[in-house]
């Protein structure tokens, strides 16, 4: 038949072998250390009662490391707008081509395509260069954090969308 339990850490579900019971062993998922309850022996099981204020509190601390880590995320140098479009093309450093290719498909995310298109004039006259960041950002397995919130999917549409324009 088989024990059934929940881990006391990870609260993920646990079947063990009849065997098991009365015994310590490593939770499969989070491994840590934990009793099999011995079913076998009559053993009672008890739950232990829910702390609300624990679970609030749990929850708010959850809140605050999510809104943390995206003002951590957010940081970074973002692109305050393109980099002159009237200097030459051999004049854009590799630093402000990726800033202006991050802003591209940060407009195209957010549906400002009128200024996302003459980002992109800036960005073709550098299209090997170009091409080489679009596809560092598209095997990155970590998104540039401005683009966090893209959806990965949408994110590779528009880094296609570019690669065509420039290539």
């Amino acid at each position: 038949m088989g024990i059934t339990f929940h881990c006391d850490h990870c609260g993920k579900e646990i079947k063990a072998a009849d065997s098991a019971g009365g015994k310590w062993g490593k939770c499969p998922a989070c491994q840590n250390k934990l009793y099999v309850p011995n079913l076998n022996a009559n053993e009672e099981l008890t739950l232990a009662p829910v702390d609300e204020s624990e679970e609030e509190r749990k929850k708010r601390l959850m809140a605050e490391t999510y809104q943390l880590t995206q003002d951590i995320l957010q940081e970074r140098d973002v692109p305050d707008g393109p980099a002159d479009v009237t200097g030459a093309a051999s004049e854009m450093s590799e630093k402000e081509l990726t800033k202006n290719i991050i802003l591209y498909l940060r407009l195209m995310a957010n549906g400002d395509i009128d200024e996302a298109e003459r980002i992109a004039a800036s960005i073709a006259p550098h299209g090997g260069q170009a091409v080489e960041i679009l596809d560092r950002i598209a095997l990155s397995e970590m998104p540039e954090p401005e683009l966090a919130d893209v959806a990965p999917q949408v994110l590779a549409g528009l880094i296609r969308t570019l690669r065509a324009k420039i290539a």
